[in-house]
């Protein structure tokens, strides 16, 4: 079967591209002919497919041209039908596609009668607001018709301009074709599920397939662990890196350490030097055996999420180390987490309660380690990778494909 794998990058930025490469390894694995297809980066690796990647946007320092291409990049269409009538893909699977590719790949798609399907990892199928949050607080009033609030609101960064820009590219999509174009939807929870058919997506679209990670094998020390409580992810107000901060300010003994970058790192940097708090350490971006390290190294993970996290795929990182995870009560972590049996749960935003989490595992580190071990059993049997592939043949079926091979 030959499966055209579309996303903006081909290295990994966040949780999104880490599924997306995955996937394409997942596929190979069972003797499918993968064809990425992503923009130009100078991140992305070597790739014999390569030439067909389009130029992306500046979305930094936009010019005239790039404002054009954000909302519809005739490069990517072009691209993408010749990759398509040199290729004959039986199915694309779309990741995230808009902005560095936009919606411009959508009709040229269904005029080619590629069976398509697109895992949702964000709510952009409903609002220009991918994370639903405006104003530090979550906003659905900027979903479906009244997308347009989101330009009111400034959601992002403030800028009327940029608003309008993304508001018009969302816009944009819904007419090129973002839900009548799409065969199938992966949606990544059963909470993304339920929210996306309450703004309008069609819910016979909808197929709810939870993303997996190779496990690899269990950690030599699965007991114990360090005495910091470690957050990985991107740096954002969104994941409650902020929250997590002030937590750490009120257990000045306990070390915590924060894994990654993003456009918050800066507000956490001044907030840090300003409460004067002494026992976080920033880790910078981190990857691979170096990430896993710090996993097994720590009492437990943390997840502050303050949105709709659709998934977490963090928890799964985390439970492969045989490490329980202190999570928001939100968006789709009640889903992966038990509370109490390999994890604890917490109010968003609750900085006591964290606190009082924290201080739970931290005195008792036999329970801890017990839930950690308890992940790692629940990682084995629920989120594996054949089961991951096994659904998304069923899905490229649904879809129209035909799946052999």
């Amino acid at each position: 079967m030959r499966i055209l794998q579309v996303s903006q990058n081909l290295f990994v930025r966040g949780g999104s591209d880490r599924v997306f490469l995955d996937t394409c390894r997942l596929l190979e694995s069972h003797g499918h002919t993968v064809i990425p297809f992503a923009a130009r980066h100078d991140e992305n690796p070597p790739s014999k497919w390569s030439d067909y990647f389009p130029p992306a946007a500046d979305f930094e320092h936009p010019g005239l041209l790039d404002l054009v291409r954000y909302t519809y990049s005739r490069p990517a269409a072009k691209a993408i039908r010749r990759l398509i009538r040199e290729h004959r893909p039986d199915v694309a699977h779309l990741h995230i596609y808009y902005g560095k590719l936009t919606a411009s790949i959508l009709p040229v798609l269904k005029a080619e009668g590629v069976p398509t399907v697109h895992t949702m990892h964000e709510y952009r199928q409903i609002s220009p607001v991918y994370t639903l949050v405006c104003d530090d607080r979550i906003n659905e009033r900027c979903c479906g018709p009244s997308a347009w609030r989101a330009v009111v609101k400034r959601f992002n960064r403030g800028s009327i301009s940029r608003s309008a820009l993304a508001t018009a590219e969302w816009y944009a999509s819904r007419m090129l074709g973002s839900l009548r174009s799409i065969d199938r939807f992966i949606a990544i929870s059963d909470f993304q599920k339920r929210k996306m058919i309450e703004h309008g997506v069609p819910g016979e679209k909808i197929i709810r397939v939870y993303n997996a990670v190779d496990p690899g094998d269990p950690p030599a020390e699965t007991t114990g662990g360090g005495g910091y409580l470690l957050y990985f992810g991107r740096v954002e107000r969104v994941k409650g890196v902020l929250t997590l901060a002030e937590a750490a300010a009120k257990l000045p003994e306990i070390p915590f350490k924060i894994v990654g970058d993003g456009d918050a790192k800066p507000e956490l940097v001044e907030l840090l030097k300003e409460r004067k708090i002494k026992n976080v350490e920033l880790v910078g971006f981190t990857r691979g055996d170096e990430l896993r390290r710090l996993i097994r190294g720590s009492l437990a993970t943390v997840l502050p999420a303050q949105w709709y996290e659709p998934f977490g795929l963090t928890v799964l990182e985390s439970f492969a180390q045989c490490r329980p995870v202190i999570a928001s009560r939100i968006g789709a972590l009640p889903e992966l987490i038990s509370d109490g049996e390999d994890g604890l749960l917490f109010e968003p935003g609750d900085v006591t309660g964290l606190c009082e989490s924290i201080q739970e595992l931290a005195s008792n580190r036999d329970r801890a380690s017990a839930m950690g071990l308890a992940g790692r059993a629940k990682l084995e049997l629920q989120f594996t990778e054949q089961a991951h592939y096994h659904e998304l043949m069923r899905v490229y079926e649904q879809a129209g494909a035909t799946c052999s091979g």
